[in-house]
């Protein structure tokens, strides 16, 4: 797995990955329409790396974009959130795994932040499972506009 800066060339890729609505269904709001992802991945450039406001990565594996990955301050959960997706034919691989542990150890070891957060809908158990399984702990729920909940995750340094 390599994480790196994403590229222009990296744009239809990153598109088909959150018009996937495998993927998507788990992201933000959910599903966006295809003109508002592309005008996400062009932020990306215009504003996340030009103003360096967080980082975020292209997933790679082979060669080939397999997801995206960020860690970022939020008001959500006071704190720094871990935020990653990855397509499907990447998923029950241990990639996820990987991915998740690398994101925790960048916030320790890079940012030197003591407690890194996820945010986790309740039906979306596989996430849930994984974060358990690398030390998160539930702290508390969010009930969200449309009566959905949210889950906060934290983990603390060790």
């Amino acid at each position: 797995m390599l994480l790196d800066a994403y590229t222009p060339e990296d744009e239809e890729d990153f598109v088909a990955l959150f018009q996937d609505s495998r993927v998507s269904r788990w992201m933000g709001d959910g599903p966006a329409a295809e003109a508002d992802d592309r005008a996400l991945f062009g932020r990306i450039f215009t504003k996340v790396y030009a103003r360096e406001l967080f980082d975020v990565w292209a997933v790679r594996r082979g060669g080939r974009l397999v997801g995206h990955a960020e860690i970022k301050r939020t008001d959500a959960v006071d704190g720094h959130e871990i935020v990653y997706a990855l397509a499907p034919e990447a998923w029950g691989s241990g990639l996820g795994t990987e991915l998740a542990e690398a994101l925790v150890r960048y916030g320790f070891d890079t940012l030197g932040l003591t407690e890194v957060h996820a945010t986790v809908a309740t039906e979306n158990e596989t996430s849930l499972r994984l974060l358990g399984r690398i030390g998160f702990v539930h702290v508390r729920d969010v009930e969200e506009d449309d009566g959905g909940l949210t889950r906060v995750l934290t983990r603390a340094v060790r």
